[in-house]
């Protein structure tokens, strides 16, 4: 049995967020399919309702392609700052039931409710709970996965989508993994998930029966990974206070675009997004880098590590033109630009009764 077998991880992962939020504001929007995000013919869809999801639109698909698979998908544009307080409302509930909460996202976070705050008698009454009560204050449904570690809480956070929960214990939780596709772990990738095919690796069952030197000479650094997930094993801590280690905005133009003026203000306009965030997070960082993606999907970045922390707007600004200006002029069309800001440094600015699992 993992060390961990004894702790009380739950995952909450709100349903079809952002499409949902669209719905509850908007009457007539719901029981239709709705993609979150622009029509253009370089939009991309942001979120999908699940009446959507039964056409196979999903997040990150292009636009035009959405609506060839749904002809009739509603697009809304986002509305971040509204999703933004909806989350917060929602993490206030998380903070009544433990002090460990780490978000992953606006619609996800993991809880460790082993100290049983509340004195509920399982950690999947307490899921329960707390599902009830978002649903009640924001008008929105949650999904939540409960187990002994964060990879197998994740996973079976999906397992009854939507509106529903699912427990992995921890005697079943290896024979569990065994029967699941590769393709559905945390850390495994389209690419990876391919490569594993390529190897006979389809389910859990088959990458448990792999040993450790043949993952490391396939996989590298993650073989170590993918051999503990493949035991049900994951001793990673709820961490609150995980750092964010970046910051960045990124924008595709409705057109390729080859003047310098026009690609020097999309970069500004990412930076001021990403100063935006800098100056409410208050979180500095001396590390600034512009990506570049031209038209036929080449991508570069230029970065600059400054001597001191970038603290201000202009300073921001300013680098990010110089940064941009080292590619200009092009002869090939810019399809997107992005800003990054990183290499933080922060040194420079209940009850303890066990929880059980299940009934």
């Amino acid at each position: 049995m993992p060390e961990s077998a004894d702790r009380k991880i739950i995952h909450v992962d709100m349903d079809a967020f952002f499409a949902s939020v669209e719905q509850r504001d908007e009457p007539a929007l719901r029981g239709k399919p709705v993609a979150v995000g622009y029509a253009a013919a370089r939009g991309v869809v942001a979120a999908a309702s699940y009446e959507a999801r039964k056409f196979g639109v999903r997040s990150a698909l292009p636009s035009v392609t959405a609506l060839r698979r749904c002809p009739e998908l509603i697009f809304v544009p986002p509305r971040f700052d509204v999703y933004k307080a909806v989350s917060r409302q929602i993490h206030a509930i998380f903070a009544d039931y433990t002090d460990l909460v780490q978000p992953l996202s606006l619609d996800e976070a993991y809880l460790d409710v082993t100290a049983n705050r509340r004195g509920i008698k399982t950690a999947w009454k307490t899921a329960k709970e707390i599902r009830a009560r978002i649903l009640e204050e924001t008008g929105l449904t949650a999904s939540a996965g409960i187990s002994y570690n964060k990879f197998l809480a994740k996973l079976a956070s999906d397992q009854r989508k939507p509106n529903g929960q699912f427990v992995v214990t921890p005697d079943m939780g290896a024979d569990w993994v065994e029967s699941l596709p590769v393709s559905r772990f945390h850390g495994v990738g389209p690419v990876t998930a391919k490569k594993m095919a390529g190897l006979g690796i389809a389910t859990g069952a088959d990458l448990r029966v792999k040993s450790l030197p043949f993952l490391q000479q396939h996989f590298g650094s993650s073989a170590e990974w993918y051999y503990l997930i493949a035991r049900g094993i994951d001793e990673r801590p709820v961490n609150p206070d995980r750092e964010r280690k970046s910051s960045g905005s990124e924008t595709t133009f409705d057109r390729d675009l080859l003047e310098d003026q026009e690609i020097e203000t999309g970069v500004l306009r990412q930076a001021d997004d990403v100063w935006n965030w800098c100056e409410k997070a208050q979180e500095f960082g001396r590390t600034v880098t512009v990506k570049v993606k031209y038209g036929d999907f080449q991508n570069i970045t230029r970065s600059r590590t400054q001597p001191a922390l970038v603290t201000t707007q202009k300073a921001l600004r300013d680098a990010s033109l110089a940064l941009i200006r080292s590619v200009l002029p092009t002869e090939k069309g810019i399809r997107l630009v992005g800003v990054t800001v990183s290499n933080f440094d922060r040194s420079a600015m209940g009850s303890t009764e066990a929880l059980p699992l299940f009934d």
